[in-house]
């Protein structure tokens, strides 16, 4: 698969339009040596990728990034391939393997980051310095280079050696506690927040930010990125609650809005953003924040008296009447299947959708169903071409010293 078949496919499934356009990638030319393992690094490299970079990804002799057999079918395991976590988050990337125990092998990535741009890594803070290539070494070799260390914690502080996953971070970060039912227990939610927000989408905008003052004579950047304080940032909400209830302390009035379940605005606590079970057990997504949504579907639903109870016309958030009316219009939604639902809701203007499984996504017309696949049949047979085996004398991949030309 070429660079430029995968960059088109997978910018489409990551938002952008399928139009065809004949303007250049963006990134077209920039060089990017991806460090990183499982999950944050790997998208963050990839979404670069999509915008056209060319990427390298480099991993250890041996097993290599532990997602080749994370969550593998036994489909692939038996194929002998890597599993689709594997698959999906490195493609259109080119690959080789290095053994940066070995001076050779560190020799290698010297000589590969003279002439990279950004180079990407999610290794404990400090193991890359110990190894003889960390940040100091390889700014020597090349001024001009992007640097982006990707931790749980940041590269220092009190917790920079402490391992993590995603459930830690958005634990620290006061994420996980807004993720809860009614009864105030969390769930484990199947969307890795801290690691796709904190970590991936947070690394691509501070090395784009960087290579912009790259790009007007300034020297190379360490991108420092901690998922954790990442997270915390974006915790925008729970944080505008927060604000309220110390104002309405130091007002000597009680707070009108929380961060548990059900008491705010954003989180169930208004009948008219929330979510509503249907007859046939499905749910049903109602988004009419704004009052013109709201009345919209007051009448699609044959009730115009409910479309004054609204808060923005002085209902209280997470109130009596919110809660009453809740219920109300729950014994509404109950009374029809999702799909009867959608197919009343859906065309009006009302801010309704359904709740989908990801099966039902991935089918809907709102996405291209056989992109994924496509990228992910060619990414086997590019993997197979292009994923040498190390040299066993130097544990490094001959054909890979260095870059592609620059176009």
């Amino acid at each position: 698969m070429s660079s430029a078949t995968s960059s088109a496919a997978s910018a489409a499934s990551f938002g952008e339009s399928s139009r065809a356009d004949a303007a250049p990638p963006p990134l077209k030319g920039l060089r990017v040596l991806d460090l990183t393992r499982l999950l944050p690094g790997p998208v963050a490299a990839l979404r670069l990728a999509e915008l056209g970079a060319e990427v390298l990804k480099i991993e250890a002799p041996g097993a290599g990034d532990p997602t080749r057999t994370m969550m593998q079918s036994s489909s692939d395991r038996v194929a002998g391939r890597p599993g689709a976590f594997y698959r999906l988050v490195n493609r259109g990337k080119r690959e080789t393997r290095l053994d940066l125990k070995s001076e050779a092998g560190r020799n290698v990535l010297r000589a590969l980051a003279a002439e990279a741009d950004v180079l990407i890594e999610s290794f404990r803070p400090g193991v890359m310095d110990r190894l003889g290539v960390g940040h100091a070494t390889l700014r020597a070799v090349n001024p001009r280079l992007v640097y982006c260390a990707i931790s749980g914690y940041g590269a220092s502080g009190p917790f920079a050696g402490h391992a993590g996953h995603d459930l830690n971070y958005i634990g620290y970060a006061g994420v996980l506690d807004q993720l809860t039912s009614r009864d105030g227990t969390p769930i484990v939610p199947n969307f890795q927040i801290a690691d796709l927000l904190g970590g991936a989408l947070s690394a691509v905008t501070q090395i784009l930010a960087a290579l912009w003052h790259v790009s007007r004579g300034g020297e190379g950047r360490f991108v420092d990125v901690s998922m954790t304080h990442a997270t915390h940032a974006h915790n925008v909400v729970a944080q505008v609650a927060l604000a309220n209830d110390n104002a309405a302390a130091n007002a000597a009035r009680p707070a009108t809005e929380k961060t548990g379940a059900g008491s705010g605005l954003l989180n169930g606590g208004v009948p008219c953003y929330n979510l509503y079970r249907t007859q046939d057990d499905r749910w049903l997504a109602v988004g009419a924040l704004e009052l013109k949504f709201w009345e919209n579907l007051c009448m699609a639903l044959d009730r115009p008296e409910w479309a004054t109870r609204h808060w923005s016309l002085g209902q209280a958030i997470g109130g009596p009447d919110a809660a009453s009316l809740m219920q109300e219009l729950a014994g509404v939604i109950g009374t029809r299947a999702l799909d009867e639902w959608v197919a009343l809701l859906e065309p009006l203007d009302c801010c309704v959708s359904p709740v989908l499984t990801a099966a039902e996504a991935a089918r809907h017309p709102l996405f291209n169903p056989g992109t994924h696949e496509a990228d992910l049949e060619d990414h086997e047979d590019q993997a197979h071409e292009e994923n040498h085996e190390p040299n066993p004398q130097t544990e490094e991949d001959e054909g890979s010293r260095s870059f592609r030309p620059r176009a």
